[in-house]
C-alpha cells in the first residue's frame, strides 16, 4: 500500500507531518476508525506524511485502526505506539526502549503493590479486571479495570467526572513516588498512564528529529498534532503543548475531519 503514495521527500507539502492521538481523536474511545476518517487519511497521505501518536501498544492500534487484512503500519507513513518507544517508520521497525528496565525490578514491584493495594480499598459502582496493565514504556492503572464493557466505561468516565477518582489516585501517587521522576498522565475514559518523565507523547519527536538527521531523510519543520486530551494533566497535553508542535484541540473524530479538510482543502 506504501507504494500507492508518494516517496516521502516528494509529498505536495514538503517537511510537513501531522501526528494524531488514536482514541477520541481518529476513533471514538476505544473502538474502530470510521471508512471516512480512514479514507481522509489517505488522501491527506498524498499531500503531507502522516503519523499516530498513542499511549496504548500496537496491538490494540492494530485492532482500531487496521483490519485483518490491512496492517496498520501500511496506512501511516510513522506509527508510534506506547507515545514512541515502539516506532515504525513505513513499516520498518525503529529503535525502542523498555520501562522496566529504567525503573529497575525492585521499584517497579514496590509501584505496582502501592497501586493494588489503592484499587483494592476504592469503593466503585463496580470493579472489573487488570487494573494495572504492563507496557513496554510504561504502565496504564485503571481503577475500574479494562475488562469494563463499552457501557461501563461510558458509565464510570461519568462517574469519575463528577468524583474524581483518578484525580485523587494520581495526587497519591505523585506524593508517594514523586522521587521516581514519573510523570501520571490521565487518558482515555478510564486509566491513567505511569512513565518516566520526557517519554509522554513529546519522545516521538525524537524519532523525526532522527529522521531530519539521516541521509535522505525528511526534516519536519511543520508538525502538526491534533488530540482531544489537550488539557494540563491529560494525555496529550505535553505534545500539544511542544513548541515544535502546532496543536489542534479536537472534540472526536468528526472534529477532526472538519479540521483537516479546512486545513488542508480535501
Amino acid at each position: 500500500m506504501a507504494a500507492a503514495y508518494p516517496p516521502l521527500a516528494e509529498r505536495e507539502i514538503k517537511n510537513t507531518i501531522c501526528l494524531f492521538d488514536v482514541d477520541g481523536t481518529l476513533t471514538p474511545a476505544r473502538l474502530s476508525a470510521s471508512p471516512e476518517i480512514l479514507d481522509l487519511l489517505s488522501r491527506l497521505r498524498q499531500k503531507v506524511a502522516i503519523g499516530f501518536v498513542g499511549g496504548s501498544d500496537l496491538v490494540k492500534q492494530q485492532e482500531q485502526l487496521g483490519s485483518s487484512e490491512v496492517n496498520v503500519t501500511s496506512l501511516f507513513d510513522f506509527c508510534f505506539s506506547e507515545n514512541g518507544l515502539t516506532a515504525y517508520r513505513q513499516g520498518e521497525p525503529l529503535p525502542s526502549n523498555s520501562f522496566i528496565q529504567w525503573i529497575g525490578e525492585d521499584q517497579y514491584k514496590e509501584l505496582v503493590r502501592f497501586i493494588l493495594h489503592y484499587v483494592a480499598d476504592l469503593d466503585l459502582p463496580v470493579k472489573r479486571g487488570t487494573f494495572v496493565e504492563f507496557r513496554n514504556g510504561m504502565i496504564n492503572v485503571s481503577p475500574i479495570g479494562r475488562n469494563a464493557s463499552t457501557q461501563e466505561r461510558h458509565d464510570y468516565e461519568r462517574y469519575d467526572k463528577e468524583h474524581g477518582v483518578r484525580k485523587a489516585f494520581v495526587e497519591r501517587l505523585r506524593e508517594r513516588f514523586g522521587h521516581l521522576g514519573l510523570t501520571f498522565s490521565i487518558g482515555g475514559q478510564i486509566s491513567f498512564d505511569v512513565f518516566p518523565k520526557g517519554w509522554d507523547k513529546t519522545y516521538c519527536l525524537k524519532h523525526l528529529e532522527n529522521e531530519g538527521m539521516k541521509p535522505g531523510g525528511v526534516q519536519y519543520t511543520t508538525i502538526h498534532f491534533f488530540g482531544d486530551k489537550t488539557f494540563e494533566g491529560g494525555n496529550d497535553y505535553e505534545i500539544y503543548a511542544d513548541s515544535r508542535t502546532i496543536g489542534h484541540s479536537v472534540t472526536g473524530p468528526q472534529d477532526t475531519i472538519d479540521e483537516l479538510k479546512k486545513l488542508f482543502d480535501l
